[in-house]
C-alpha cells in the first residue's frame, strides 16, 4: 500500500502530455468584428455584405460600416433549424433541417440577397443525416449531412456517419465521402457545422464547438476525405464562409458575443 500513491502519481504524470496534445492550435488574427443578433448558427459573405444566420432569421450587414440594412424573419415551425448559407449570384442558399427532431429531414432554403425575401424551398426529405452545410464549387453543390451521438441523432447512427456529398444543380447526390477518423473524433459527440471552399480551391470544415478548422482533400481513391492540416481559428466552431473578395479572409461567428468575426488565415 505505501507504494500505491507514487505509482498513481507517476501514471498521472504520464497521462498529462496526452491532454496537452489535444489543445487547439493558436487562433488566427482577428481583423474585424461585427455585432449581429442573428449570429447564432453561421455567417456568409458576398464581399460587401455579411449575412448573419440564425435558425429562423437572417440579418444583412454592410461590412464597411457594420450597419444592418435588412432582416428576414420566418415562422419557427417552418424554419426550425437553418444552419449555414452561401452566396451564389443573387441567391443566398441555406442548409436547413428539422433538427433536433427525428427522423431527420432536410431542405435547401433560397433567398434573394437584394430584397432578403424567401424565394423557394427545395425539400430533400429523408437523407443520410441532417443538412448542416452547403457550398458552391466547380459547378457543383457540396453538402454536409450531420449525424449526432445523442440529441438530434437517429438510432444506429452517430457522429461517425457524418458525410460530405457532391450534388448536381437539382440537389441530387452524385458522390459522397466519409470524414477522417481523427476529424470525427474532434467533432464528437456533435458533427460538422461548417464547410467552405476557398478561392484557391481548397476545402475547409469546422465542427460544433472547437476553435479550429480542418483543411480536407478529396482522395485519389477510396471514399474517405484526407486531412491536410488543422488550423486554429478565433471562434468556437459553427458555420464559416471564405470572403469572395479579400483573399485569406475567413468569416465565422462568436455566438456567445452575437458577433460575426473576420480573421486572416495563414497561407498553406
Amino acid at each position: 500500500m505505501p507504494r500505491l500513491l507514487p505509482t498513481i502519481a507517476s501514471l498521472l504524470l504520464t497521462l498529462a502530455p496526452v491532454h496537452a496534445q489535444e489543445s487547439a492550435p493558436a487562433p488566427s488574427p482577428v481583423t474585424l468584428r461585427l455585432s449581429a443578433v442573428e449570429a447564432h448558427q453561421g455567417v456568409a459573405s458576398d464581399g460587401i455584405h455579411a449575412y448573419a444566420i440564425d435558425n429562423d432569421r437572417i440579418g444583412k450587414y454592410v461590412i464597411a460600416t457594420g450597419k444592418r440594412i435588412a432582416q428576414w424573419q420566418g415562422e419557427r415551425r417552418l424554419f426550425p433549424h437553418m444552419n449555414s448559407c452561401t452566396v451564389a449570384g443573387d441567391d443566398l442558399v441555406c442548409a436547413a433541417s428539422n433538427y433536433p427532431k427525428v427522423p431527420q429531414t432536410s431542405a435547401v432554403e433560397i433567398f434573394d440577397t437584394r430584397t432578403m425575401q424567401h424565394r423557394r424551398t427545395v425539400s430533400l426529405g429523408f437523407g443520410p443525416g441532417s443538412l448542416t452545410a452547403l457550398d458552391r464549387h466547380d459547378g457543383k453543390w457540396w453538402a454536409v449531412y450531420a449525424n449526432y451521438a445523442g440529441k438530434g441523432g437517429e438510432p444506429g447512427r452517430d457522429y461517425r456517419y457524418t458525410v460530405l456529398a457532391r450534388l448536381n444543380d437539382a440537389f441530387q447526390q452524385e458522390a459522397a465521402w466519409a470524414f477522417p477518423a481523427e476529424v470525427l473524433a474532434r467533432f464528437a459527440p456533435f458533427s460538422c457545422s461548417g464547410l467552405s471552399w476557398s478561392n484557391d480551391g481548397h476545402l475547409y470544415a469546422t465542427g460544433h464547438d472547437r476553435p479550429e478548422m480542418y483543411e480536407l482533400a478529396l482522395p485519389a481513391a477510396g471514399s474517405e476525405l484526407e486531412l491536410r492540416r488543422t488550423i486554429g481559428i478565433a471562434t468556437p466552431g459553427q458555420a464559416i464562409d471564405w470572403d469572395p473578395v479579400q483573399a485569406g479572409r475567413l468569416w465565422s461567428i462568436d455566438r456567445q458575443a452575437s458577433a460575426m468575426v473576420a480573421s486572416i488565415i495563414p497561407d498553406r
